[in-house]
């Protein structure tokens, strides 16, 4: 399918890895012009590298910046003055009990992952409006939804998004301008993959035998009853990119499995 994509330019932030790598890939294949982002030079030369080897004659930059650190967020601007797509994807999280979580910790997470897509849909956003077109586009988590009782800031972090989009495609209505969210499930990403072959080693078992079990046991409630790959949560977000979802705006688009379960 061609997204109509073509020349167009995006912003992923947080993108040398994860789903935010694999939504760079299927942009560059659409001929997007795609600048992708990471805390260090060496992370994004190394995701340069190999997306310019899976993806023939890629237009792809890279753009180094920590959004733990507000002020680095203008070096982007000064790099991109704008965007016709912009992926709020970044995101940090720890693994802590409530009363142990210190308020830096809720600071922190609420900086990288909620302040750094206000600063940039703020940014971007106005220019969007002036032409009459853009995508904005937040990547949540099931955890806004399955909050973990060891990841409560993060879980907030990641529904404050939900508030946030909502109220840019309010601003938008009427206009070429979306905005709108997707909430990836359990993804195969470098985390989850080292956490089963950790589990795998330690209880002598298979990766695939560890991955029914977990779950069987701790996903019970996940119709896909494994772990979604990158590339399929990728595909959901490249689409809600493109002009044929002008009439997706303001919603949640789940990519959890049937995690979060309803109708």
């Amino acid at each position: 399918m061609d997204l109509k994509l073509k020349d167009k330019t995006a912003f992923i932030s947080g993108s040398t890895s994860g789903i935010g790598y694999a939504v760079a890939k299927i942009l560059l294949r659409e001929g997007m012009s795609v600048y992708i982002n990471g805390r260090s030079q060496n992370s994004v030369d190394t995701a340069i590298s190999q997306l310019k080897n899976e993806v023939i004659d890629a237009s792809v930059f890279g753009i180094v910046a920590d959004f733990n650190q507000p002020r680095q967020i203008s070096k982007i601007f000064k790099t991109l003055s704008e965007v016709n797509v912009l992926i709020n994807n970044v995101g940090i999280y720890s693994s802590s009990s409530f009363f142990a979580t210190s308020v830096e910790t809720w600071q922190e997470q609420f900086q990288v992952n909620v302040m750094s897509g206000v600063s940039l849909s703020k940014y971007y956003m106005k220019k969007m409006l002036h032409q009459n077109w853009g995508r904005i586009l937040f990547i949540s988590s099931e955890c806004a939804y399955l909050v973990p009782t060891d990841m409560i800031s993060y879980s907030a972090t990641k529904a404050a998004l939900h508030a946030t989009s909502r109220g840019l495609a309010q601003l938008a209505r009427g206009t070429g301008v979306t905005s709108n969210v997707v909430v990836p499930g359990s993804t195969l990403r470098v985390g989850a993959k080292f956490f089963l072959q950790e589990k795998a080693a330690a209880e002598k078992k298979s990766v695939q035998t560890v991955e029914e079990n977990f779950f069987r046991n701790e996903r019970s409630n996940s119709l896909l009853q494994r772990f979604a790959t990158t590339d399929e949560v990728a595909t959901t977000i490249a689409y809600l990119c493109s002009p044929l979802s002008s009439a997706t705006n303001g919603t949640i688009v789940k990519v959890d499995g049937g995690s979060s379960g309803g109708i």
